[in-house]
């Protein structure tokens, strides 16, 4: 007898297994953890405005009958780590184990690591969830440690600084995403047209070194990060060239005018790129840092180089110094890295060969367009221009982003193609 469609389609529904969270879970934290005043106590010995979710990360810990809990923290949040490791041992019986491999952003978290020492939860400080906890081999809780700092001084100077007539896009580092809401608010109450972009599968206002929104171009915007230091407020400037940038850093309340040498940085790299279109022999550095290295877009680029008939050389290693790769230039033409763009960005003048990032190869082969204007930053972004990008999306047949009207996977775009 045959099945039609329709009864096919009804067989597989029945058989999708939907996730509901447990009774425990829906309640949330329990008060006797939350309120335990021994544990407000110990808490006191942790800045009181930095939010390391101390009653949450417990209850995971005892939801999960954890033995071993892995803790990484990145290089700012290491001074913290004893503490919040006897904080947690001492309320979870647990044994805490902190991390010692280097970790510069979400892309480097290890649960690989975690897993090989036996951990039951890794906890991962200050980033964001770039590697879903559906995707780890072992469960994985992502702490951004919230910072709350002076939001009237930092409202005052804006209003000080800036005329209600311009245009403002605040954007920052997620520890300060969680205020980025509130203080749009404020602005606009006061009379400002403000914007909070997004780069999904980012929070709204968030940016990283190698991911940041363009925007739009009418009205022109000012921008204005919060946070410290230059990476990730680079990232935004390259994505905005046109754009005139100010960094509100919240530790010493200062707000400065910022410059990026953009016309420099394109010279460089299509120096690289025109100099890597000649190589015969290509070389794909695969990153085990964590989880920076894409096992999809390694495959990607190296089928671009077969189909090309190019050689292929993979080197796989956890970091990507000059020296290491310089001593085996003389067997490699150009080298493409699946790792973090910003280190052929900032670093690849150091390099002996081409250092090439996933884009810029897919430039030298001719598989992709050279920006003569902007140079994506969209290396995490599910808006990405190509398939070289862990996280891209195909754009859908309706022609519309989400922002301008696409409703993804219910978008009539999809049943009329």
């Amino acid at each position: 007898m045959s099945v039609s469609a329709s009864d096919k389609a009804l067989q597989s529904a029945k058989t999708v297994k939907v996730f509901r969270p447990s009774r425990s879970v829906l309640k949330g934290i329990p008060p006797e953890i939350e309120h335990d005043p021994k544990l407000i106590e110990a808490m006191n010995d942790l800045p009181s405005n930095y939010n390391f979710e101390i009653p949450k990360t417990i209850w995971k810990i005892k939801q999960l009958k954890a033995k071993i809990v892995a803790l990484q923290l990145p290089e700012g949040l290491q001074i913290f780590a004893e503490t919040l490791s006897d904080i947690l041992q001492s309320y979870c019986g647990a044994v805490c184990v902190n991390m010692g491999d280097v970790t510069y952003g979400a892309c480097c978290v290890d649960d690989l690591g975690a897993a090989h020492i036996k951990a039951d939860l890794l906890v991962h400080y200050g980033h964001s969830c770039l590697v879903p906890i559906d995707q780890t081999v072992i469960p994985v809780m992502y702490v951004f440690v919230d910072i709350q700092f002076d939001s009237s001084h930092f409202l005052d100077t804006i209003r000080s600084t800036f005329k209600a007539a311009t245009p403002l896009a605040l954007v920052s580092i997620v520890q300060f995403v969680g205020s980025l809401q509130k203080l749009a608010i404020a602005l606009r109450e006061a009379g400002y047209d403000v914007l909070v972009p997004q780069s999904r599968p980012l929070s709204p206002g968030e940016v990283l070194g190698c991911t940041s929104p363009p925007l739009p171009s009418n009205p022109r915007y000012t921008i204005v990060a919060l946070g410290d230091g230059r990476f990730h407020l680079e990232s935004i400037m390259i994505s905005n060239p046109e754009l005139d940038t100010y960094l509100y850093n919240p530790y010493n309340k200062v707000l400065s005018r910022e410059y990026y040498d953009q016309p420099l940085m394109k010279r460089n790299r299509r120096k690289a790129i025109d100099e890597a279109a000649k190589a015969s022999v290509w070389g794909i550095i695969f990153s085990t840092l964590g989880r920076q290295g894409n096992v999809a877009v390694k495959k990607h680029i190296e089928g671009e180089l077969v189909a090309a008939k190019k050689k292929v050389v993979a080197v796989d290693h956890d970091q990507i110094y000059p020296d290491l790769f310089n001593a085996m230039s003389r067997h490699v033409d150009a080298w493409v890295q699946v790792a973090c763009p910003r280190l052929s960005i900032d670093w690849g003048h150091h390099f002996e060969k081409p250092l090439l990032t996933p884009y810029e190869a897919m430039v030298a082969l001719k598989q992709a367009e050279w920006g003569t204007t902007q140079y994506p930053m969209d290396h995490y972004a599910n808006t990405s221009i190509g398939p070289w990008t862990p996280n891209h999306v195909p754009p859908c047949p309706c022609g519309r982003l989400r922002a301008t009207g696409c409703k993804g996977r219910k978008c009539d775009g999809l049943s009329k193609s």
